[in-house]
């Protein structure tokens, strides 16, 4: 899989891929990252990317001209599945969209910044909008790295065990069951003694029924 990611602030994506399964994912060409500075498409000799948006208020607007490049340069040298725009006012990023997004071939992400881009760029050349939550950041690069990471961990062969992200949060609309460790006793606080029976089938359903607890408690809005 491969992922572009268009960004005017580029050094704010290098810590979040340079480190953990995301590098190693990369390393063992299993995904791809390119992350592209929108101020390289720019045609100005300051290399701005932003102006005063039209009819009068406060903050800068991204410009058209240097997102449309990129985005066209890169259209001709592959297909893209998707062109994503880090938006809070996108479709709400859920478990659901992760799955769908981490079987496509190539996707773009552009992240925003300053008062949002030209609305024309949404009119023409994004195929969807992502939100990560009711809320507005600086800009679309922290959103970008959350997106880019839920994708890649579900590409098989990221994760050490492949089943591992099956049982994630949020996989069949409901919360993770507790999970445990060394030692089985700490404190006095004790790891439930089913998960050292070795009945693998009692253990199979005890944890539905404790994700099944868990998110009727935490999370009924899932159910």
């Amino acid at each position: 899989m491969r992922i572009d990611i268009i960004s005017a602030v580029p050094e704010l994506l290098s810590g979040p891929f340079d480190s953990s399964i995301i590098k190693k994912s990369v390393d063992k060409n299993l995904a791809e990252i390119h992350i592209h500075n929108l101020r390289n498409y720019a045609s100005n000799k300051y290399k701005s990317v932003d102006d005063y948006q039209y009819g009068g208020g406060a903050g800068m607007v991204m410009l058209i001209e240097p997102i449309d490049k990129c985005i066209s340069q890169l259209k001709k040298e592959r297909d893209y599945d998707e062109i994503i725009y880090m938006s809070p006012d996108g479709k709400k990023l859920n478990q659901q969209v992760c799955n769908k997004l981490s079987c496509l071939k190539n996707i773009i992400i552009l992240c925003g910044h300053y008062k949002g881009i030209d609305q024309r760029v949404r009119d023409n050349l994004i195929t969807s909008e992502i939100s990560i939550g009711d809320y507005v950041l600086t800009g679309g690069e922290l959103p970008a790295a959350i997106l880019t990471d839920s994708i890649i961990r579900l590409i098989p062969g990221v994760l050490g065990d492949e089943t591992s992200a099956l049982t994630d949060s949020f996989q069949d609309n409901l919360l993770s069951f507790p999970v445990y460790t060394r030692p089985k006793e700490y404190k006095s606080w004790e790891v439930p003694e089913i998960l050292l029976s070795g009945d693998s089938k009692k253990i199979e359903k005890w944890r539905i029924e404790q994700s099944i607890k868990l998110t009727k408690n935490k999370r009924p809005d899932l159910l």
